[in-house]
């Protein structure tokens, strides 16, 4: 679950799951809807991985990872899925996402994803993110 929030020049998503890595992925999902509105079928699922020694800095990278899969790939990353693991050195994140072709979608640019404001928190129900984007 995400929901967009107005943000002054940018764009933030506040994502909520029963696990960490049901909010990063929403997360994603968030940042998807947030370049495009109306999300067509078909695409191909990607692998994603990631790994980093804070929740946060994984985040950073996991989303960091789909903008840069979206410009090489030339898709835009919904359905995404993540699972997150402590490891001895952080985090790990694996995941996948649906690349819907930009060719197929009317979508608005983001620049990059931030640290401004980014915060993960445990709550009483899971897990609590907050994101702004650059666009």
């Amino acid at each position: 679950m995400y929901e967009l929030r107005e943000h002054t020049a940018d764009i933030a998503v506040e994502a909520e799951g029963a696990t960490l890595g049901e909010t990063f992925a929403a997360a994603a999902d968030g940042m998807a809807a947030a370049m495009c509105e109306t999300i067509p079928g078909g695409g191909d699922r990607f692998d994603v991985a990631e790994t980093a020694d804070s929740r946060e800095r994984l985040l950073y990278d996991y989303l960091d990872r789909l903008i840069y899969e979206r410009d090489v790939r030339g898709v835009l990353p919904v359905d995404n899925t993540a699972t997150v693991t402590e490891t001895d050195g952080g985090y790990r994140l694996t995941g996948s996402a649906r690349g819907i072709p930009l060719a197929d979608v009317h979508a608005r640019d983001l620049k990059a994803v931030t640290y401004s404001e980014m915060a993960i928190e445990e709550t009483d129900d899971g897990w609590r993110a907050y994101v702004v984007f650059d666009v």
